[in-house]
This record gives structure tokens, C-alpha cells and sequence, in this order.
């Protein structure tokens, strides 16, 4: 989110992962608020831990967890703040601009089929 409080989606979005503390700072949440929802959206069957957490190494001694994509925009839906709902706005604006180009080919014959006469 930028300083206007405007949520800024990358045009990649397939290695997005946000840490707890860049959660905390988007949705405007506790911790505890985190980790409930991502439980509950786990045990709900809505996502799978092993497939929505990443453990990314800083040193030898230090660690931290990774969200996916997937798991930022269930708690977007399931969050009712500010960062939440701008979460959500910028999700279906990007869905709603989107606009996929489909080409339809119809073939008319008039009278035959594959050379066979109609009757």
C-alpha cells in the first residue's frame, strides 16, 4: 500500500509472498488476527498450510514465514479493515478491467454438408 492508501498490485503476481509483519502492516491487524484467520482458512479447507507457507532463511539462526498470493487474498475477504477493503477494491478492479479478446470463426454452408446434399 503507498502512502495514499492506495494498494499497488505487481503485473507478476506469481511470486508474490508477504511476511507477517508486511500483513500486519497491510491490513492494519494484530497478530493474533493474522494467524487466526490463516488457521481457520486452513481448517475450513479453503487453503493448505504446506502449499500457502514459505520458510525463508535470513542467517543461520534466524528465520520467517512467507504467505502466498492465495492466502493474502482469502484474508482480504475475511478481514473487515481499511487495508483489508482496499485489498478487496484493488482485486476486483483488476478483475473487472480485465479484458480477454476472444475471436468466434462460424462456417455457413448453404445447401451441402462435406459435399453430401442436404435433403
Amino acid at each position: 500500500m503507498d502512502e495514499f492508501g492506495n494498494v499497488v498490485m505487481p503485473k507478476d503476481i506469481t511470486d508474490v509472498w508477504m511476511n507477517e509483519a508486511e500483513l500486519l502492516d497491510l491490513f492494519g491487524v494484530t497478530v493474533p488476527t493474522i494467524r487466526a484467520g490463516i488457521k481457520a482458512l486452513c481448517k475450513s479447507g479453503t487453503l493448505r498450510e504446506y502449499e500457502i507457507r514459505r520458510t525463508i532463511r535470513i542467517s543461520d539462526n534466524c528465520s520467517m514465514e512467507a504467505y502466498n498470493l492465495e492466502t493474502i487474498i482469502a484474508l482480504a475477504f475475511r478481514i473487515g479493515t481499511f487495508g483489508a477493503e482496499q485489498v478487496r477494491n484493488a482485486i476486483l478492479k483488476r478483475l473487472y478491467l480485465r479484458k480477454e479478446k476472444q475471436t468466434v470463426f462460424f462456417s455457413l454452408t448453404m445447401g451441402r454438408t462435406n459435399g453430401i446434399p442436404l435433403s
